[in-house]
């Protein structure tokens, strides 16, 4: 069968050519040519989804041409299920997770406040020391004053007050006792 006079097999060739060059550019350049689709009812409408399901519908459809004498017919819907069924596997397993899973790692220093690190370089009662706060994406280092203006050994966990300028106003941390 022939359609636009070429061979369909030909046809899911060139599908496959220009669904796989387009889903490359868009991976390149998606986040300057970001289509939001919304959070709603439109997820399926979403470049990634569209290109892979061209591309697999195109890749089953040839191999299918090429490979078995079942009718064009038959072979489109095959194969359009098989796509089906692989972008929406894409779609939930792959897609949802990653979107979901997006965490920043940037930091205000106002989200500092209230925090409690160690001392890592003692901090004199005028002066300036360092210390660390961890948290689940990492560890950070900030320089320090003392609060209280007295002196702060190495290795004392403190207690972050405020923040100036992007140094740490420290106090040292008093854990209340458990009667449990």
């Amino acid at each position: 069968m022939e359609l636009f006079g070429l061979p369909l097999g030909t046809i899911y060739l060139y599908g496959l050519i220009i669904s796989g060059v387009l889903t490359v550019l868009y991976v390149l350049f998606s986040d300057v040519l970001h289509i939001d689709t919304g959070d709603g009812g439109l997820a399926f409408l979403n470049p990634v989804l569209v290109f892979a399901f061209i591309t697999i519908l195109s890749a089953s459809g040839y191999l299918f041409e090429r490979l078995s004498s079942l009718n064009e017919l038959l072979i489109f819907g095959i194969s359009a299920v098989i796509s089906l069924i692989l972008v929406t596997l894409l779609h939930v397993f792959i897609l949802v997770p990653m979107s979901s899973a997006e965490e920043s790692l940037v930091y205000r220093e106002s989200d500092l406040r209230g925090r409690i690190g160690t001392v890592i370089t003692a901090i004199p009662a005028s002066g300036f020391g360092e210390v660390m706060i961890e948290n689940a994406s990492g560890r950070i280092a900030k320089p320090a004053t003392s609060f209280d203006q007295e002196p702060i050994p190495n290795g004392t966990r403190v207690l972050v007050v405020q923040v100036k300028n992007g140094v740490l106003e420290v106090s040292i941390h008093q854990e209340l006792e458990s009667f449990i």
